[in-house]
C-alpha cells in the first residue's frame, strides 16, 4: 500500500482564494485586514520567512507592515513598537518572528500584543481560551494541520490520535484542537516509554518533536493518517557534505508504504501555515469591527 499525499501547497492555494475574495469584499465596506510583520535580527531563515509572508498578505489585497530592527535592538524598544502596532488602526494582526536574539524575552513580548491582534495564537490569554474551549486566536500550524485532517477524514470524532511534541507552538495546541474534535489523544515526547508502541495505536499520528527521520514506517498503524509538522535540514547521505536536503520528523519513504495519507515534506504543512496566518489576520479584522467570523474559511 503506498499512502496517498495530502498536498499542502494545493489546499493552502485554495485557502488563500478564498480569504482574497472575502477580503475584497470586506474592501468594498471601506476595511482592509492589515498585518505587522516585526522581524529583530538578520537570521536568514527568518528572512526568507518574512518575505513569503508580506509577497502573500498583499496578492490577498490585504495591508503589509514591515518592521525590521538591528539584532542589539533594546526590549525597551521592541515593546515600544508594539505598543504602537496595539493602537494602529490600520493594523489588525501582528506577528513577531521568532527566534529572537538572545538577550530578549520572547513570553514577554508574545504577550505585550493586545490578544485581539494575536494572530500567532501564542498570547497566554489565547492559549488559555484554547485550553478551556472558548473563542480564541488558534496557533497557524496547528490550525493548517486540522484544516488538513478534516478535509481528508471527515468526521474526526472518535479516533485515536498521538502528538509526538508538547511544544506550545505546535504539540499543545494541536492536542486541544484534537480534543474539540472529539478525539482521543495521547501527547508523547521523546522521552515518552516505548514511543513506536505509542504511535502504532494512532489512527491519527501528528510528528512535532523536531528530530529528523524520527519516527520510522515500522511505528505507523496500516492506513492512519500521518501529519508531519517537522522541517529539518540534513546533509545529502554519504559524505555528508554538500547542500542539505530538508526532511522531516518521519522517515517518509517507509512511513509511505504503510500510512493510509501523509503530508510530505516540503510541501505539506508549511504552505499551509502562512495561509492559515492570513486566515487569522482576516478573523481579528472582522472582530475588531463586529463583522461575523469567517469561520467557513477554516471549516
Amino acid at each position: 500500500m503506498t499512502a496517498a499525499l495530502l498536498d499542502g501547497k494545493a489546499f493552502a492555494g485554495k485557502l488563500r482564494g478564498r480569504i482574497a475574495a472575502r477580503v475584497a469584499e470586506m474592501a468594498a465596506q471601506g476595511i482592509v485586514p492589515g498585518l505587522a510583520v516585526v522581524l529583530v535580527g538578520e537570521d536568514p531563515a527568518s528572512q526568507v520567512y518574512v518575505r513569503s509572508k508580506a509577497r502573500q498578505t498583499v496578492e490577498c489585497g490585504m495591508r503589509s507592515f514591515e518592521h525590521r530592527l538591528p539584532a542589539e535592538t533594546s526590549e525597551a524598544a521592541l515593546l515600544g513598537l508594539i505598543a504602537r502596532l496595539n493602537a494602529d488602526p490600520q493594523v489588525h494582526g501582528i506577528l513577531v518572528q521568532l527566534p529572537l536574539p538572545a538577550h530578549l524575552d520572547a513570553d514577554l513580548v508574545i504577550n505585550a500584543i493586545a490578544p485581539e491582534k494575536d494572530v500567532d495564537g501564542f498570547h497566554i490569554s489565547n492559549a488559555g481560551k484554547l485550553a478551556t474551549g472558548q473563542r480564541a486566536m488558534v496557533p497557524c500550524t496547528p490550525l493548517g494541520c486540522l484544516m488538513m485532517l478534516r478535509d481528508h477524514l471527515g468526521d474526526l470524532s472518535g479516533k485515536s490520535a498521538v502528538v509526538v511534541g508538547r511544544s506550545n507552538i505546535v504539540g499543545k495546541p494541536m492536542a486541544q484542537l484534537l480534543l474539540r474534535e472529539s478525539c482521543t489523544v495521547t501527547v508523547a515526547h521523546s522521552r515518552t516509554a516505548d514511543l513506536a508502541d505509542t504511535c502504532r495505536r494512532a489512527d491519527i499520528l501528528v510528528a512535532a518533536v523536531g528530530r529528523p527521520q524520527m519516527i520510522p514506517g515500522a511505528w505507523v498503524k496500516p492506513g492512519a493518517t500521518v501529519i508531519d509538522v517537522g522541517i529539518n535540514r540534513i546533509p545529502p547521505p554519504g559524505t555528508g557534505e554538500g547542500k542539505t536536503r530538508l526532511v522531516g520528523d518521519v522517515d517518509f519513504a517507509s512511513a509511505v508504504e504503510v500510512a493510509g495519507a501523509i503530508t510530505p515534506v516540503p510541501g505539506g504543512v508549511g504552505p499551509m501555515t502562512i495561509a492559515c496566518l492570513l486566515a487569522n489576520t482576516l478573523t481579528a479584522c472582522a472582530r475588531i469591527h463586529d463583522l461575523p467570523d469567517p469561520a467557513d474559511l477554516t471549516a
